[in-house]
């Protein structure tokens, strides 16, 4: 009896169910409604729109936000009813703080690579998941899965990288290797980011701000065995950024803004109707 090895399309039509059920998880992209910076000084209160209590960062290099509620507002961090002031651990904590306000509505607090604290809120029954239509994507096509090289970089390079919100101030990036491919005749060098165990591809092409989101798409990569990479354009998905305003995204680098359209991938969020969500 010989198993059943799912094609290509097939395996694609699974990536495409997966992202649209990602998406619209109670902590999908489309159930954020707000990140809400903290940017008084430690011990001054702050409040944050649409949710309860009061928020202030903490003296010195002490990690953490410090969170004060009455337990009539009936906020939870991590399980436990706030009655007064406690600290609540971010993302970077190696024991980050669960936040609850209400059914469906949850929270944590990210930082920054400054050290600077915000709150992001979850609204699991959000307007955009309700106005949500789909994910509009090009169909499946073999030609957009390339074979590159990949070349390790001793230490890695560093690379400023802008983002979306960040008005010209850049980020640094590592780049873990040289990447080169050669489409129609011409031969290219990329930069993909070191994203945990794998590498991101943040890139745009002549089908940004046409058929395709305006600010480019992200690829998941991961070298193969033999020294190449590959970049199945297929897989090319909508950073966050497409789906909620709340989100500040990396914007492609030079090296990574092609001449050419990419026919490949996803395309732009849609709403019930069919038309852009946003």
């Amino acid at each position: 009896m010989t198993d059943n090895v799912p094609t290509a399309e097939e395996l694609y039509a699974t990536f495409r169910q997966r992202r649209h059920e990602s998406v619209i998880l109670p902590q999908g992209n489309l159930a954020l409604t707000n990140t809400a910076w903290f940017y008084g000084e430690p011990g001054v209160e702050e409040q944050v729109w649409g949710v309860p209590g009061w928020w202030a960062t903490l003296p010195g290099d002490e990690p953490g936000v410090a969170f004060r509620a009455e337990a009539a507002d009936g906020v939870l961090v991590d399980d436990q009813l706030v009655d007064g002031t406690v600290v609540v651990r971010a993302k970077n904590d190696s024991a980050p703080s669960s936040i609850v306000f209400a059914e469906g509505v949850t929270a944590f607090v990210i930082a920054s690579e400054e050290g600077r604290y915000a709150l992001r809120v979850w609204n699991a029954q959000s307007e955009d998941i309700a106005n949500f239509g789909g994910i509009d994507a090009f169909p499946y096509n073999p030609d957009w899965v390339i074979q590159a090289t990949f070349t390790p970089i001793e230490g890695g390079r560093a690379v400023g990288v802008d983002h979306l919100k960040d008005e010209g101030k850049t980020r640094e990036k590592i780049i873990p290797a040289d990447i080169s491919f050669t489409h129609g005749g011409v031969d290219y060098s990329i930069e993909a980011f070191q994203e945990g165990r794998a590498l991101l591809l943040v890139f745009s092409d002549a089908t940004s701000g046409d058929s395709t989101y305006s600010v480019g798409r992200f690829l998941m990569c991961a070298p193969n065995a033999d020294g190449t990479i590959t970049l199945d354009f297929n897989r090319a998905y909508l950073p966050p950024c497409a789906f909620s305003y709340n989100f500040n995204c990396p914007m492609p680098p030079e090296a990574n803004r092609f001449s050419f359209a990419i026919e490949a991938g996803e395309k732009n969020v849609l709403n019930r109707e069919g038309g852009l969500l946003h």
